[in-house]
């Protein structure tokens, strides 16, 4: 879901801040509420099931059913012991050990031991999947395993942050015996050693996930099992959660749902809408090997028409917020560059820019976006921008939606010259809104090279434990990317969630990741 963000915020406490109700489940005397199963709907499908592959939406899924070494429990600002206890065994943050808790088993039985571990990360590196995780593991030289349970991470580099990439579901630890070293696992199964057990998966429909009777870690289940369901659009997401079909949903809603389940309607009777504060972000991308894009004038152009304020309140009704950095607001080094750079919109100066660079007009431009990643709002933001750039009669768009699976598939090929691109936190620190967007090999398939950002500045940073003394750096880092505009803001999110009145747990569902912790929630016994 995503809407905005209006208060400062507290990374740890903000993203965790979700209270999740749900709908009115009755169960008998003889089941407890840790009995129950809970129903959540999303619109936000798995495009793997993989970890190998997996750079997006997919860890909701991982996050329930793999460990990590380090995970970011409820509350937590930093990176916490999952399946091991680990640290920087020196000083200048090159040296990373953990120590895995003893007696760790994969669901089948297996052994979740040091050389598993390896396995799990260097097949990343392996397999290198085109829009997966491996561009997290730059910093990584070698790993090193002593005995069954010590895992030495020798980084090439220093790298503070390094904690924070093994915390997030890309690192998932998965059974060698299942998982090949040098390919992908392609039987539509997935296996680990987390909370839960993924018992059946019907793709773009639904996950049955039962409790794992062989897990150790932190999660406190609450719940009997989950059982996930995708849709393709939110409208028939919430007839579901209407009709007691779902207990509650997340991510997905658009702003009309928003505004409509806050009103005092029959329709609403027993439901309940919370806010969170969030650190997801809405950007367009420019593919400067484009020959429609590749003059900076262009690009400069269209960031001096962009009007966000109009754009968020006629598609997002105030639940959402201009965002004029890919830092956003409550993560240290968030600036406003672009508007101190380019202002209000202004036609006359779109105009000039041009012109000044003897770029014909109207340009024409094709403009790329996902139909159901972010929600149905998408389509309708789509049409706001491409009205706001003809409306200057300097710029003729046409618009191009595709389902995500498709619409990934073509941006990591380079086949769009402008596409638009949300993003939700890998962890909460300003380096994860700069570094992933950066280098030949980036997330977005487009290459974006900057050597004082790759080269200078983000090494910099990454010699220092205590993240709030790199403001200076990311301040810079965002200052070259207004100057490059090879990546466009758009706005900042919030998380809605829509449920009905007795389910528990949701103000402690949400990691710092913004990724649900399905163990939390719990249908209450009464109400």
């Amino acid at each position: 879901m995503h809407v905005f963000n209006r208060t400062s915020l507290q990374v740890a406490a903000a993203l965790a801040s979700i209270s999740l109700v749900s709908g009115c489940g009755v169960f008998s005397d003889s089941e407890s509420a840790g009995d129950q199963r809970i129903v959540i709907g999303t619109t936000s499908s798995p495009t793997t099931l993989d970890p190998a592959a997996a750079w997006d939406n997919s860890w909701e899924l991982f996050r329930n059913v793999f460990q990590t070494l380090v995970s970011f429990p409820t509350g937590s600002t930093a990176p916490q012991s999952d399946a091991a206890d680990c640290k920087f065994t020196d000083t200048s943050s090159r040296v990373f050990e953990c120590k895995l808790l003893d007696g760790l088993k994969f669901s089948n039985g297996h052994k979740l031991d040091a050389e598993a571990v390896r396995h799990s990360i260097e097949r990343i590196r392996t397999i290198n999947h085109k829009g997966g995780p491996n561009g997290m593991l730059g910093s990584l030289g070698k790993i090193e395993t002593v005995g069954d349970r010590t895992i030495v991470f020798r980084l090439n580099k220093p790298d503070a942050t390094f904690p924070f990439v093994l915390a997030t579901p890309a690192m998932s630890l998965v059974d060698p015996a299942e998982y090949p070293a040098d390919k992908l696992r392609t039987d539509g199964k997935l296996m680990g050693s987390g909370p839960y057990v993924l018992d059946s998966y019907d793709e773009r429909k639904t996950a049955e996930l039962t409790k794992n009777q062989t897990y150790k870690g932190f999660a406190a289940r609450k719940n009997g099992g989950v059982t996930i369901k995708y849709y393709d659009d939110s409208e028939a997401m919430v007839t579901a959660l209407r009709k007691d079909e779902i207990d509650a949903t997340y991510r997905g809603l658009t702003a009309e749902e928003v505004v409509a389940l806050q009103e005092d309607k029959p329709e609403n009777k027993g439901l309940q809408l919370v806010e969170s504060t969030g650190a997801d972000i809405r950007y367009l991308v420019f593919n400067a090997e484009d020959p429609s894009v590749a003059d900076p004038a262009v690009r400069k152009a269209i960031a001096q028409l962009v009007d966000r304020d109009e754009l968020v309140n006629k598609v997002y009704q105030g639940t959402a917020e201009p965002l004029y950095s890919m830092v956003p607001k409550g993560i240290a080094a968030h600036t406003t560059k672009f508007f101190d750079r380019y202002g209000m919109p202004s036609v006359s100066k779109a105009k000039k820019i041009l012109k000044d660079a003897d770029v014909e007009t109207p340009v024409k431009l094709d403009f790329w976006y996902t139909t159901d990643r972010y929600g149905s709002s998408t389509a309708a933001e789509f049409t706001e921008l491409k009205r706001q750039l003809e409306e200057s009669k300097l710029f003729q768009v046409e618009l191009h939606g595709q389902p995500w699976k498709e619409f990934q598939a073509g941006y990591q090929k380079g086949q769009y010259p402008v596409f638009g691109r949300g993003w939700f936190p890998d962890f909460p620190d300003p380096d994860n809104f700069v570094a992933p967007f950066l280098g030949k090999e980036n997330v977005l398939g487009t290459p974006y090279v900057s050597e004082r950002i790759t080269g200078e500045l983000l090494p910099k940073s990454r010699r220092e434990s205590d993240r709030g003394t790199v403001t200076d750096e990311f301040v810079e880092a965002q200052e070259i990317m207004v100057q490059d505009v090879r990546l466009l803001p758009l706005w900042q999110g919030k998380l809605y969630i829509a449920a009905g009145e007795d389910i528990g747990g949701g103000e402690r569902a949400l990691d710092p990741q913004t990724v649900m912790q399905l163990w939390e929630l719990h249908r209450r016994a009464s109400w």
